[in-house]
């Protein structure tokens, strides 16, 4: 089973998922899958319609937010985080590594100003992301939502 990386208590991330991941996310208590994968970005990656199947088939809801980095923008940003108030927990969120999901948690997390970016970076950090780099970014969202 893909290993998820826990942000904060409801929110995890992980790399890209396999099928055999949906039901044993299930059984682990996760109750949303988030896709932040765009579709056809490598070879033998499930696809969305695959991964929305396989999510429902295991009683999770499924939510498709695809970013690429070069075009994440705050819609994104406002969808992501809407999806995290609207969607039951525990959540997971995954990309191909992770990383762009830990990313837009951060700027969304800063938008409701519920954590310092401090905060943020080592929620990340602990979960193995080193988003120092992005400390910019994600100021740029602090207390905007």
């Amino acid at each position: 089973m893909v290993e998820p990386r826990v942000m904060v208590e409801g929110f995890s991330v992980a790399p890209q998922l396999t099928e055999a991941d949906f039901p044993e996310l299930a059984a682990a208590g996760y109750k949303t899958i988030i896709n932040n994968r765009p579709d056809g970005e490598e070879p033998g990656q499930l696809t969305t319609e695959v991964a929305k199947a396989l999510a429902a088939a295991n009683g999770l809801n499924y939510v498709y937010i695809p970013i690429v980095f070069s075009e994440l923008n705050s819609a994104i940003v406002d969808q992501f985080a809407e999806a995290l108030k609207t969607n039951s927990g525990p959540i997971l969120a995954h990309c191909k590594t992770g990383t762009r999901s830990c990313i837009v948690w951060s700027m969304a997390t800063a938008k409701d100003n519920t954590m310092t970016v401090d905060e943020l970076l080592m929620c990340a950090a602990k979960g193995g992301y080193d988003l120092s780099r992005m400390r910019p970014l994600i100021e740029q969202y602090m207390g905007t939502g």
